[in-house]
């Protein structure tokens, strides 16, 4: 399958901050997480994807196409659900939707309307009036009706309860039938992340730490935990975010079957979840952490 979005080498410096040689890519027909602590550079990708901001150096291109150059014709096909809710708050949801589908050629007011009536959307209903939940169920009926072939997600999960969560995530599997389509999905609840997504792409420090299936992950990475006396310089080599306290050890490696084969039984070894993976990366600049 080709890629719906590749990001080659970019960079962008800011004052206080840069993004540095940014690379990764997504394919049609998946899901892809973008995680990353607050500040480490997700939102400005997603602008820099939407070129609300310029980079610096490198390429983007989002269905084979420069994203500058046909910026026009990609936005057709891109569709967007933000955190934050951009709608006018004292009209209704059909009032917005008016407002919003003359800007989108392909418009498909029956997708809109089967969506609505599967969503549950009160369209006579002001928007200020509306639950997060249901704000956001508007934002991705919106998205879907005008056959956008990539989702681009921004914390669209933040401070919804765990039912809508839910409900919402598997709505975003559903879609996923459909091999044409692909979500690039921002988020802090990792959790999420397990669920649903084939890609894991983690950035910290404007920088992109890795690229990698989720499947790679759990089976490459694992939980190392043991006593302190089984700690040497050879294995301290073989881990992530050592964390030590007066009950021993934890940290994360890259490594799982090496580390089998080095310390047998003598270790604790565990699958990791993609919070685990984020939080001993982000550590591993401080590599030893006592709790003493």
């Amino acid at each position: 399958m080709s890629n719906i979005l590749e990001i080659r080498n970019v960079s962008k410096k800011y004052k206080d901050f840069e993004l540095k040689n940014i690379n990764f890519s997504l394919e049609r027909g998946y899901i892809m997480g973008f995680i990353g602590p607050n500040g480490a550079g997700k939102t400005s990708i997603i602008k820099l994807i939407m070129n609300l901001i310029k980079k610096d150096s490198g390429t983007i291109q989002v269905f084979g196409l420069d994203h500058v150059k046909d910026e026009i014709a990609i936005k057709e096909k891109i569709g967007f659900v933000y955190d934050e809710n951009y709608f006018y708050e004292e009209l209704t949801i059909q009032e917005m939707k008016n407002i919003i589908k003359r800007f989108y050629l392909h418009w498909d007011e029956e997708v809109f309307q089967k969506f609505a009536k599967e969503f549950d959307l009160p369209l006579k209903k002001k928007i200020k009036n509306l639950s997060k939940g249901m704000k956001m169920k508007f934002s991705l009926a919106v998205a879907l009706s005008h056959h956008a072939e990539l989702l681009i997600m921004d914390e669209p999960t933040s401070g919804l309860d765990p039912l809508v969560r839910r409900e919402l995530l598997e709505i975003l599997q559903s879609l996923m039938l459909d091999e044409n389509k692909s979500i690039f999905f921002s988020t802090h609840i990792t959790s999420d992340l397990d669920k649903i997504a084939d890609f894991i792409t983690l950035i910290n420090n404007g920088e992109i730490v890795f690229s990698k299936t989720k499947d790679e992950l759990t089976e490459e990475y694992c939980i190392v935990k043991g006593t302190k006396d089984k700690l040497s310089a050879h294995l301290e080599e073989q881990l992530i975010g050592l964390k030590v306290n007066e009950l021993g050890f934890e940290a994360l490696s890259m490594n799982k079957n090496k580390i089998k084969k080095m310390f047998g039984d003598s270790v604790l070894i565990e699958k990791p979840t993609i919070e685990d993976i984020l939080v001993f990366s982000i550590r591993r600049g401080d590599q030893f952490v006592s709790s003493y």
